[in-house]
């Protein structure tokens, strides 16, 4: 996906010192990556190999370093003329083996090559940018893939770095500028005998369409959005019923301290799942009980305020015990939902055998394991279908839906204008600023292409 540059590539290519760094993992490896960008990258190729390599094609090569002649590695070398390189600008590639001293010479070599110095942190990316390689939504799109941990979250970062709302973002842009080409041309060349009349009827059509267009990608419920960071569960419910065991069961692994003695838990625990390919964090909260002593009476209210935080409650009790679920969080729109799990029924098997099971959704053993598999099965499930509408979505992150609500907001003032006093010079400046919303949601925003939609449409100046 390419995009148009934010700057002349000239411009950034002379005044644009070259950056190297290591591009792949710690080492040591099989194979480090170790990546040049800027204007000096093919006499930093040159330096070390002794050779500019053919374009795009890998060449075997003996590394040596500039200054003392010691020879540093055999390696593959690639190299890539602007502007057909990930950043842009020149880019040399070196795939050596990933011992650490032989990539500690390389990049001290790199070092010595006059106009050359390390990147710093996202610098490959930033150029890319600059150069129009990548538009803001994409850059972000690549920030999500290296942190995705599920393949719901890898999908999803993907698509937006293919372009899902970069291109769908740009091409919105476009329609409102056309419109705007409407208006402009209606206030600023009315005399031309080539421009028909009344051109603010198709314009405010136009403007119409695209508004319910943005606005139907925004009805997601923000669900795209949480997918980057995971459906929250927290195992709420009293002292000692089993939260922590829970937990550890669902993790595999002990995370939470597991004792017998009530307040074990005094702060929210954090473990994070793939359930089905789909990102879940669960939180174990400490047992809400009163006449408590201070530090644990912190403890439960932040118990309870994340468990009101929560996308789903699992609400645990001891099902041996007397009685149902218990007092439990619920009652009160906008509180999440709430799963009542009747726990211990190890301790009596009468209850696995259907007492008391109307009362709880459902009914496990946390120290044994019974139960587990279809509580599991349940928030897969449950997880599924909370991310649905994600795979589709457009909305990735809250600032694409904040430009995007400023972008309507901008074209729903234009339309109530057009429906009132139909002032041009309002509606066209409304429309303008729509458009800007949508460029600065990519990193796109230029002040020419109005003037050449204009041009194109109506010939004027021919």
């Amino acid at each position: 996906m390419t995009a148009t540059p934010a700057c002349p590539l000239s411009k950034v290519m002379n005044e644009s010192p070259t950056i190297f760094a290591l591009s792949s993992g710690r080492p040591p490896a099989a194979i480090a990556v170790v990546r040049v960008s800027g204007p000096h990258a093919g006499t930093a190729l040159e330096k070390l190999a002794g050779r500019l390599t053919e374009p795009r094609k890998a060449a075997l090569l003996r590394l040596r370093d500039p200054a003392s002649g010691d020879e540093l590695d055999q390696a593959l070398g690639l190299w890539f003329p602007a502007p057909h390189s990930e950043t842009g600008e020149d880019v040399a590639e070196f795939q050596l083996h990933g011992g650490a001293a032989v990539i500690a010479g390389v990049l001290r070599a790199l070092a010595g090559v006059e106009g050359c110095r390390p990147a710093e942190a996202g610098e490959f990316t930033r150029r890319a940018f600059e150069n129009g390689r990548l538009d803001l939504t994409a850059v972000e799109g690549l920030a999500d893939l290296i942190a995705a941990e599920t393949s719901a979250q890898r999908r999803q970062a993907l698509r937006q770095l293919k372009g899902l709302i970069g291109d769908r973002a740009e091409a919105w842009r476009r329609r409102i500028i056309e419109a705007l080409a409407l208006v402009e041309a209606g206030i600023d060349f009315v005399d031309e005998a080539d421009i028909p009349k009344n051109l603010i009827e198709p314009a405010l059509h136009a403007a119409q369409q695209l508004r319910d267009e943005i606005a139907a990608k925004l009805t997601d419920d923000g669900h795209a959005e949480r997918l980057r960071d995971g459906l929250v569960v927290a195992i709420a419910g009293p002292p000692n019923a089993g939260k922590s065991t829970l937990i550890n069961r669902l993790a595999r692994r002990d995370v939470a301290i597991v004792s017998p003695y009530p307040g074990t838990t005094r702060d929210v625990i954090e473990v994070h799942l793939d359930l089905g390919g789909f990102p879940v964090t669960l939180l174990d909260t400490a047992g809400i009980r009163e006449d408590i002593d201070p530090v644990e009476q912190e403890g439960v209210r932040r118990a309870r305020e994340r468990a009101q935080a929560a996308d789903l409650v699992l609400w645990i009790t001891d099902s041996s015990a007397d009685g149902g679920p218990g007092d439990q969080p619920g009652g009160t729109s906008g509180m999440p939902a709430i799963w009542r799990v009747g726990n211990k029924i190890d301790l009596d098997r009468a209850i696995a055998a259907g007492r008391n099971k109307m009362t709880f959704n459902f009914m496990i053993s946390a120290a044994h394991g019974d139960g587990i598999d279809e509580l599991i099965a349940a928030l897969r499930q449950y997880a599924s279908q909370f991310f649905s509408a994600a795979e589709g979505a457009v909305v990735t992150r809250a600032r694409h839906r904040f430009a995007l609500e400023e972008t309507i907001a901008a074209l729903d003032r234009a339309l109530s204008e057009g429906a009132r006093e139909r002032r041009e010079e309002v509606i066209a400046e409304e429309l303008r600023l729509a458009a800007t919303k949508l460029g600065r949601l990519t990193g796109r925003v230029d002040v020419e292409d109005l003037l050449d939609v204009i041009f194109r449409d109506f010939c004027i100046g021919k």
